[in-house]
């Protein structure tokens, strides 16, 4: 009898494990969708989307969809993100991340909205390809320029390892996201590529890129497209 419930025991745990890993791996796909809409969404609006000269420069392009932020007077951020980044044969396979922490200044309740970073030089992308960093301490970064074309002014251009904006209910914009700390996403990682995976090895292009990305890398090559194609 002992032997029996022992059997049922351990085939209840490895279903369980196996429904995780189907729902974490689900749920990650869902979030590299999701990003690929978010993207296309703004850069179908192209004189209040990403100018095409920051694009152009972009070392790699990361994407938190639905970022919940929250909070009475000082806010918050959590949330779950993509990046990919590019390499001598094509933008890399998609890594993962979470976001939590930092401020966005006076602010009551919570809101969704959709985050797009974009990391402009080499510093910036080796912060990301790395352990875990945090904005505005271990790496610099501003509200990016918005429209057609960024200003004549290229401070935004040398001065800033990542510009940063966020989408809310519409309306898109530079914003300055400072003391937020990014760190690999683990969980994802493992559902989509399984284990022993770093994510140095996926954004240098060391890593097949996965069916289950191509949306998402679709809209990051349609992107800089779109936005010649409105000038």
């Amino acid at each position: 009898m002992k032997k029996l419930v022992t059997l049922f025991i351990a085939m209840s745990m490895g279903l369980s494990g196996t429904a995780w890993a189907a729902s974490d791996r689900e749920s990650t796909v869902d979030r590299m969708d999701h990003s690929a809409r978010v993207l296309h969404d703004i850069m179908s609006a192209p004189d209040k989307g990403i100018p095409e000269e920051v694009l152009e420069h972009a070392k790699c392009i990361a994407i938190v969809p639905n970022l919940v932020k929250g909070g009475f007077v000082f806010g918050a951020e959590n949330g779950r993100g993509v990046a990919t980044c590019r390499t001598a044969n094509g933008w890399s396979a998609p890594a993962f991340f979470a976001i939590t922490g930092g401020s966005w200044g006076l602010q009551i309740g919570v809101e969704g909205i959709d985050l797009v970073m974009i990391i402009q030089n080499d510093r910036g992308m080796q912060r990301l390809i790395g352990s875990g960093f945090e904005l505005g301490a271990d790496a610099s970064a501003a509200a990016g320029p918005v429209g057609r074309h960024a200003s004549a002014d290229t401070n935004w251009k040398l001065d800033t390892e990542i510009l940063t904006y966020s989408r809310a209910k519409g309306a898109f914009a530079g914003v300055t996201l400072n003391g937020a700390s990014i760190r690999r996403d683990d969980d994802s990682t493992e559902a989509i590529y399984g284990r022993g995976i770093r994510t140095r090895q996926i954004l240098r292009g060391e890593v097949s890129v996965p069916a289950s990305a191509n949306n998402f890398l679709d809209a990051v090559r349609q992107a800089k497209d779109q936005a010649i194609a409105a000038n």
